[in-house]
């Protein structure tokens, strides 16, 4: 029986698989070895039982049919045989067999290397990131990658402030002598020899001050990385590094808070300040290892604006076309508070309703019910005297006597309290010749928009940061406002050989004290004895820190 199943198994069509032509033979072969074996004991030893014998043949024949079941399979498609060229693409991988990332809509169906360049089928890593552009909407490139979709946007931003910062630039430079205004921070000159205080500002803005702008990735803390060019506001990054790939139309605050941190407008509207660096006045410490420092240095937290309490973000007042820049039309207090109907509708998330305004949210699309209207008397009687933020501020930022010591030496001893700096770059160079293997041969620090090295390291340091007294003072038009220090500058220079070229220079035009009228996001309600608030009190910063040396603290009346 064994011997014809063998035969009829040769015999069998080809539907049946090569494995069960292989298999078959062998196990219908050593069945029929096996059962000649026992037909052999049987003739043997006659006192074996012939059920038994029947029993074990019958088991074999079973086991022979499962076997020969199992095996039956179609056979696969034959591998035809490809030319090399076609068989080495058979090998190559795309972008998102490494790279797994999730696009936005809009962006799904453009490939990876319309704007990131590189091959997109390549055999390795090597080969596939060959001319790769990193970042594709920096500055250098999103004329190309971005400009091909949205070139009328890019127009307009390529001249917002938020692309040019020439506010924040020409004040510090006016103020230590610059005979006009640049356009742009790409203006602001480089010099390799410092020889003037002008040109230790210059130096001091492109490798300190200026490391929040869309030529430069940001410090390397938690919060305050992100992208670059139209990346840095509309790709998404969260502890370090970016949430994912897909492009978000409308911005969230975190987004906001990468750049609008420490003691900067932005941070106030979620109530944090910074605490000072010393160490002494960087409390309370955690009891078991480092407090969380995701914006380089920890902040108290105070009262957050009211509109942010209402569930308010950033954009739902200040619009993506003010932003980049597509509007000259600035949001106030008054565009909201005092609209009447038949006024002008604001913002395009306004809308009027049984004759009061209803702003909806532009993120997560909500209405917050009406805007309250202002009735008391007061704004009246002071809206063309006083800002609202005059009576209305919780609080302000008030840094005193801000010093900046560019250091060309590694005489950083004095700076062991002060190794937290607010600056990843600084912080790290002054750890490790602190407290590490002191492995740097020289100190340096990045040029922000080129990213180029120069020797000398920006320190930071300030004779004292407050928040409870608004400052108050007047601008050019005699309203108002509050003000704050931020051109009370003082700037110093060692260099390699250790000689001081500069000690504590400080702005040679602008206002008293550097004060300089700005509008804190603190807002809240004016309280019982907002008519204190009604006047100039700058004398709050005229003492004691503005004395002559040795002079004495005149008695108060």
């Amino acid at each position: 029986m064994i011997d014809d199943l063998v035969k009829s198994h040769l015999a069998a069509p080809r539907w049946l698989s090569k494995k069960f032509d292989i298999q078959g033979v062998v196990f219908l072969t050593g069945a029929r070895l096996y059962i000649r074996y026992v037909e052999s004991l049987s003739k043997t030893y006659n006192a074996v039982d012939r059920t038994f014998y029947d029993a074990i043949m019958i088991s074999c024949l079973l086991i022979c049919l499962l076997f020969l079941c199992a095996g039956c399979n179609p056979d696969p498609p034959e591998q035809k045989s490809q030319p090399p060229a076609r068989a080495a693409a058979a090998r190559e991988f795309s972008c998102r067999h490494c790279h797994e990332v999730a696009l936005d809509a809009r962006h799904e169906a453009i490939p990876c290397t319309t704007c990131h360049a590189g091959q997109d089928a390549a055999p390795s890593a090597e080969t596939a990131h060959q001319g790769l552009v990193k970042q594709p909407a920096h500055p250098r490139h999103m004329e190309k990658n971005c400009g091909a979709c949205h070139a009328g946007q890019l127009a307009k931003v390529r001249n917002s402030l938020h692309f040019t910062l020439k506010q924040e630039v020409n004040a510090v430079r006016l103020a230590f002598g610059a005979g006009g205004e640049v356009e742009s921070l790409l203006d602001i000159p480089q010099h390799e020899e410092v020889g003037s205080p002008l040109e230790l500002a210059d130096d001091l803005l492109r490798r300190r001050c200026l490391r929040c702008h869309l030529y430069y990735e940001g410090d390397r803390y938690a919060e305050t990385r992100h992208g670059t060019g139209c990346a840095a506001c509309h790709m998404e990054f969260g502890n370090g590094k970016a949430v994912s790939h897909a492009f978000v139309k409308t911005v969230p605050d975190s987004q906001c808070l990468h750049c609008h941190y420490a003691n900067f407008v932005g941070a106030d509207y979620h109530g944090r300040f910074e605490h000072d660096y010393h160490w002494d006045y960087r409390t309370p410490y955690p009891k078991e290892g480092n407090a969380a420092r995701p914006y380089g240095v920890e902040y108290h937290q105070l009262a957050p604006d009211v509109h942010q309490q209402a569930g308010l973000s950033c954009v739902d007042c200040h619009s993506g076309r003010e932003l980049m820049g597509m509007t000259d039309e600035k949001i106030t207090c008054a565009s909201c508070h005092l609209w009447q109907p038949g006024d002008k509708i604001p913002l395009d998330n306004l809308k009027e309703e049984n004759g009061s305004l209803i702003l909806t949210r532009r993120l997560g699309d909500r209405n917050t019910g009406a805007v309250p209207r202002l009735s008391h008397p007061a704004h009246e009687r002071y809206q063309n005297k006083a800002d609202c933020a005059v009576c209305h501020a919780q609080w302000s930022f008030s840094d005193e006597g801000t010093h900046l010591l560019r250091l060309d030496t590694k005489d950083f001893e004095p700076w062991s309290a002060l190794y937290i700096q607010g600056s990843s770059e600084v912080e790290e160079q002054l750890i490790n010749a602190l407290y590490g293997d002191d492995s740097y041969e020289y100190v340096f620090m990045t040029d922000k928009i080129t990213d180029e090295l120069y020797s000398g390291l920006w320190l930071k340091g300030y004779e004292l940061r407050r928040w409870e007294f608004p400052i108050i003072c007047k601008d050019d038009r005699g309203m108002l406002r509050v003000c704050r220090p931020l051109l009370d500058l003082h700037l110093s220079y060692v260099n390699e050989k250790g000689e001081t070229v500069f000690d504590a220079i400080a702005p040679q035009s602008g206002r008293e004290q550097g004060l300089r009228p700005y509008t804190p996001h603190t807002i809240g309600k004016a309280g019982a004895f907002f008519t204190d608030r009604l006047r100039e009190n700058t004398d709050l910063v005229k003492a004691p820190l503005n004395l002559e040396k040795n002079q004495e603290i005149p008695p108060t009346p």
